[in-house]
């Protein structure tokens, strides 16, 4: 990969680390969407992805807990159900037509949701009982090993359609999933492939800690819920578009 390609994507990432970051996110998918219109090999996206998402949730987590902007009640029982999930995920690999299209519309229609009809929040978050919360929390673990991300796009549509929390409580319970999902994923994938990524990784790096650190300050003290709805929407437009045109 050339220099001039290498610098573009940091680029690219930076603006998916500032948008994601802001509603809790750490930005898998646009970095995934990014590396695939480079035709980098997906061996190297995966992992290269992960270990984005990684830092950029490390930096969302302290900036939403900081801000006090965080359920541990909803967080546990998800995140303990996730990490195994997640981490038997990533140790496989499944030809993409088994699952993009299918997430891709998935992603899209609640990105539909938010902008159709906002999502205010609950003057008393009801999550489910623990049962449910492990389930939700397996199958997200799961589905986020398999794909490559941390998971924040299939919890924080969920958790907020279904009244399980406040916006901001959510983005930081999103945040620190994503973390933890992201670590277990990568464990999985290196157990079976090893360390694999390429030359420009330092630089992107970089790029997706400032991207992060701005987006997560917005996210956690700046940017009002209503602005926050339509950040997520376009966060899940660009996740859902991502899984349809990279079949």
């Amino acid at each position: 990969m050339g220099l001039e390609a290498v610098v573009l994507l940091a680029l690219l990432m930076f603006l998916a680390a500032l948008l994601y970051a802001s509603v809790g996110h750490a930005g898998a998918s646009g970095y995934l969407a990014a590396m695939a219109l480079f035709g980098l090999a997906p061996l190297v996206m995966k992992p290269s992805a992960l270990m984005l998402n990684v830092i950029v949730a490390s930096i969302a987590s302290v900036k939403f807990l900081r801000a006090g902007c965080f359920s541990p009640a909803l967080f546990w029982p998800l995140a303990l159900a996730a990490v195994p999930m997640a981490y038997l995920g990533g140790l496989v690999t499944l030809p993409p037509a088994a699952y993009k299209p299918m997430l891709g519309v998935v992603l899209l229609y609640s990105a539909w949701r938010f902008l159709a009809r906002p999502v205010t929040d609950p003057l008393q978050p009801q999550p489910p009982g623990l049962p449910g919360l492990l389930l939700a929390g397996a199958g997200i673990g799961l589905l986020s090993g398999l794909t490559g991300v941390g998971g924040g796009i299939f919890l924080s549509p969920l958790a907020l359609f279904l009244g399980w929390g406040r916006v901001r409580d959510v983005s930081g319970v999103a945040a620190l999933f994503i973390l933890v999902n992201s670590l277990a994923g990568l464990a999985g994938f290196f157990t079976r492939h090893g360390l694999v990524l390429p030359e420009g990784f330092p630089l992107w790096a970089v790029a997706v800690v400032v991207g992060g650190w701005l987006g997560a300050e917005l996210g956690s003290r700046r940017l009002p819920v209503g602005v926050l709805q339509k950040v997520l929407a376009a966060v899940l437009v660009v996740a859902g578009g991502k899984m349809l045109l990279t079949l």
